[in-house]
């Protein structure tokens, strides 16, 4: 499946592309690439307006299709769930918001982010989407300075743990469950680092009470060992302006990240499912499943002959829960 942006979205994409040298964005974003990838925070690289259209234009379609995965997997762990109020902390471009109003019918957006640049660029683009956007609550703040964040049924953090020093990541995630009264959802790149932060953010969470939706089927230790790790993969179409702006020829990309659900106990949700965490591997025989179930990680043989077992999974993917 490959997910899209917005039609709204893509348009006030392009207006702000209007009159601008693509050859400039593609610098900036290369610059910007470079920085987050020697372990620089977007502080320290987005400067100026360009800077940050330059990060949408190379970023906004990854974290947008991440973010839609992660609450499709809400949406399955738990069908019943329907907020009316978003907190998008370190909410960037506002990518989490559009994929969360996409999937829920928001009254309520409250923003956070130490950017004013980023705020600004966020408010416009928001212009183009649905009432709760345009009219979201955007603050200035730093996640890790303390101090209450504004309540909300779904709280997302995409991305944002990840700018915060690792000395100051417990306490944001514990801001983070405060301010949740309902389901948190954390976002991070699905990189051996990332995991590190989900899992992190996970025994905190446990510890503070509460219950783990996705992807883990249950609140044991995580069974993966390094150089292991648990990330998941959702697949985009490449605008030509965003191939421009990667300095890259396919017309797809195939965003890797890692993630973590987490609900209050007020919150129905379904009976606890294993999780296929790494590509089916389809044979002649039947189809070899790497799943982390209920009594830790395992590898699953589903033979073609067992008719009823292949038909459940043969369409199955990488992330998916087994039914």
């Amino acid at each position: 499946m490959s997910v899209e942006l917005p039609a709204p979205l893509r348009a006030a994409i392009e207006q702000e592309l209007e009159g601008v040298s693509r050859k400039d964005l593609a610098q900036r974003a290369g610059r910007t690439t470079a920085a987050y990838r020697a372990g620089q925070g977007s502080a320290g690289v987005i400067r100026s307006t360009a800077d940050a259209l330059a990060y949408a234009l190379a970023r906004l379609p990854a974290t947008y299709a991440a973010c839609t995965s992660v609450l499709d997997a809400l949406a399955e762990a738990a069908p019943g769930f329907a907020p009316r109020s978003l907190l998008d902390a370190g909410v960037g471009t506002g990518a989490a918001s559009w994929a969360a109003s996409a999937a829920f019918d928001l009254s309520a957006v409250s923003w956070l982010d130490e950017s004013a640049i980023f705020l600004d660029l966020a408010q416009r683009l928001a212009k183009a989407g649905p009432a709760p956007l345009k009219g979201a609550d955007a603050r200035r703040g730093d996640l890790a300075a303390g101090g209450p964040l504004p309540k909300a049924e779904l709280v997302m953090a995409s991305y944002a743990i990840a700018e915060i020093a690792p000395a100051a990541q417990g306490r944001v995630v514990g801001a983070l469950w405060e301010a949740c009264e309902g389901v948190l959802a954390l976002v991070e790149p699905g990189t051996p680092a990332g995991f590190q932060r989900i899992l992190a953010a996970r025994r905190e969470l446990i510890e503070a009470g509460a219950r783990i939706l996705a992807p883990c089927p249950n609140a044991g230790d995580c069974p993966l060992a390094a150089p292991d790790w648990c990330h998941f993969s959702v697949r985009l179409p490449r605008s030509r302006d965003h191939r421009l702006a990667k300095g890259a020829e396919v017309p797809f990309e195939d965003e890797k990240f890692a993630y973590l659900l987490a609900a209050r106990p007020t919150v129905e949700v379904e009976p606890p499912a294993g999780r296929i965490l790494a590509p089916p591997r389809a044979g002649k025989a039947g189809v070899e499943l790497k799943v982390c179930g209920r009594d830790g990680l395992e590898t699953r043989a589903v033979p073609r002959r067992d008719k009823a077992a292949y038909a459940a999974v043969r369409r199955l993917g990488w992330g998916d829960r087994l039914p």
